[in-house]
Formats: C-alpha cells, sequence, structure tokens
C-alpha cells in the first residue's frame, strides 16, 4: 500500500513536471525573429584546436554574416601546426574585407585551457561587445545582428542561445539529439520560470565587455570548469540581465558510439551536479517516463486502472 501511494505520487508528480515544461516552451519564442535594432562593433573570439570535415562550415559562418558595423574575429590555437590553421587561413583568404587574425597563443596557464586562449585573445579585442563562440558552431547569417540587438536594452549584460545537434550520424546520437531537443531546452525554460537565468550555455555567449572586466575579466575564469556557466552567474551578480535568444544554432559533432556518447552525457551531468547541486538532485523527480513504469511495476492493477481512465478522458 505504502509502495503504491509513494510511486503513484511520483508517476503524477512527474507528469505535472512534463506538462510545466510543456506550457513554458510553447510560450517561449523559438525561432521568431525581430527588427534588428542598430548595430554595434563586435569582437567574436574563436579558440580552436583540431578540425573535422565540419569545421570548414562552421567557421565560414561567421565570416558570412550579415551585419553592417565592424566585425572582428579572432581565432587562437595552442599550436602553429595544428591542422585548423590551414583551414582559418583559407577562409581569412577567401573573405579578406573580414578583419580577422589567427593567433598562436603563448604558454597557457591555468586548468581551463579554453579560457587560457581566451585571456589571450580578450587582451586584442578593439570593440565593447564580445562574441565567445565554440569552433563546432554554425550560426545563420542574422545571427549577430538579431543576438546583438538584445544588448541594446542597457539591462541586458550577456545574451545566449539554445543550440541542437545538427548531424547525428549515430543512433547514439540520435540519442544524444532528442536528450538535448526534448529535455535540456524544457529544463532551461522550466528554471527561467522560476527565477530570472542566472547561468549562460556555452555554445554562443555575446556580452558587454565592461561587465567581463567588472568579474576579473577571462582571468578569474582560468581554473574553473564550467566557464560558461561561471561566466554567466558573475555577469547575473552584477545586476545585469542573462537574455535567452530564440536563434537556434547548430553544433556539428564527429560521429559518436554509444560510449562515447554515454561519456558526454556523464561528463554534462557532473557539471551540472557541481554548479547546481539542489537542482541535479531533484531533477530524479522531472521524469515522466521512469515513475510511471516502476509504478506499474510495484502496484500493475492500480496503475493499469489510472492509466485507462485517463486514456478515457483524454
Amino acid at each position: 500500500m505504502v509502495a503504491n501511494v509513494l510511486f503513484g505520487s511520483l508517476a503524477v508528480l512527474s507528469l505535472l513536471l512534463m506538462i510545466w515544461q510543456w506550457v513554458v516552451a510553447r510560450r517561449f519564442p523559438l525561432h521568431q525573429r525581430g527588427a534588428p535594432r542598430p548595430p554595434v562593433p563586435v569582437t567574436l573570439l574563436k579558440p580552436l584546436k583540431g578540425c573535422d570535415e565540419s569545421t570548414d562550415k562552421c567557421l565560414r559562418s561567421w565570416f558570412q554574416q550579415d551585419y553592417s558595423a565592424p566585425v572582428q574575429i579572432l581565432f587562437g590555437v595552442a599550436d602553429g601546426s595544428d591542422p585548423v590553421c590551414g583551414v582559418v587561413r583559407q577562409l581569412m583568404s577567401e573573405f579578406p574585407g573580414v578583419a580577422a587574425e589567427l593567433w598562436v597563443c603563448g604558454p597557457l596557464g591555468g586548468a581551463n585551457l579554453k579560457v587560457s586562449k581566451l585571456i589571450q585573445l580578450g587582451a586584442r579585442a578593439s570593440h565593447p561587445v564580445l562574441v565567445v563562440s565554440d569552433a563546432d558552431v554554425l550560426v545563420p547569417r542574422d545571427f549577430l545582428a538579431q543576438t546583438i540587438s538584445h544588448l541594446r536594452e542597457p539591462e541586458v549584460g550577456l545574451v545566449n542561445c539554445f543550440y541542437r545537434l545538427a548531424n547525428p550520424t549515430t543512433a547514439a546520437m540520435q540519442w544524444e539529439a532528442v536528450a538535448i531537443n526534448a529535455d535540456f531546452w524544457a529544463q532551461v525554460l522550466q528554471a527561467q520560470s522560476l527565477r530570472p537565468m542566472d547561468f549562460a550555455l556555452g555554445a554562443v555567449m555575446a556580452m558587454r565587455r565592461e561587465l567581463l572586466d567588472g568579474m576579473g575579466g577571462f582571468e578569474s575564469l582560468k581554473d574553473c570548469l564550467a566557464d560558461d556557466y561561471q561566466l554567466g552567474h558573475r555577469i547575473a551578480k552584477q545586476g545585469a540581465r542573462i537574455e535567452l535568444s530564440p536563434v537556434v544554432v547548430e553544433c556539428w559533432s564527429h560521429s559518436m558510439n554509444w560510449g562515447q556518447t554515454w561519456t558526454h552525457q556523464v561528463r554534462w551531468a557532473r557539471t551540472i551536479r557541481v554548479c547546481q547541486p539542489a537542482p541535479y538532485f531533484f531533477s530524479i523527480l522531472n521524469n515522466p517516463g521512469l515513475w510511471p513504469l516502476v509504478w506499474l511495476v510495484v502496484a500493475p492493477g492500480a496503475a493499469t486502472l489510472i492509466f485507462l481512465v485517463a486514456v478515457a478522458v483524454l
């Protein structure tokens, strides 16, 4: 009897939480475009390491932005013999009108090598707005115009966006793509419905340079595992708003099998556990597949009856 009540309650709670996620997801203006506001000069910081068959088109998308203000693109590598250098130099020759530079960063200090490159690239940035993007991100042509528009609002300090896995070439990657689109997105929007966003999603982040300087610059993140989370969190602590853009970017990944995908998911889970331990712990309740199945095993008669009644009502 106790197990029936316990797991029945958990099943109902998980379904209610799923409905909550569905409501907040329906309200979010995903993929919608607004009228771009007057642009401001932007510096894109792009730390790189290695390349694959998708690197060219991902980096090319940044050279092809429809953006009328000056754009400076700074690429950073740790080793001048890195094969990605050839890809960058080829793009720079194809787009001579873009103010792009490739820098071989000096000795990398700190535990986070990506941030170590950002420290050196940031010192060479010329503009008041900085955009940090992962190497495997492909953006639409109007991305800068749409995203930087949010920073024209004085209370907004950082703009980030959702991302989707664009090339799920294996069954394992298809499973991860569903997890990102159907689970991760919904949880972010659910959290945002409770309180203002105080973290950032790391695929692309656009920010005001003065707020970055106010938190101690990239140097303050050199030993942080989740640098994107900490960047957003520390900007929010200065009283600025973290904005979630409705524009979605694409992440292009190398082919991964089940083992590699599982390792990827575990690394993400550990990062979330470190950054937000309480929400991570309670996220087990937010599983509308697990608890109804457990309830069905524990009390098959009651669970089946209630399920049939719900189907009849619907």
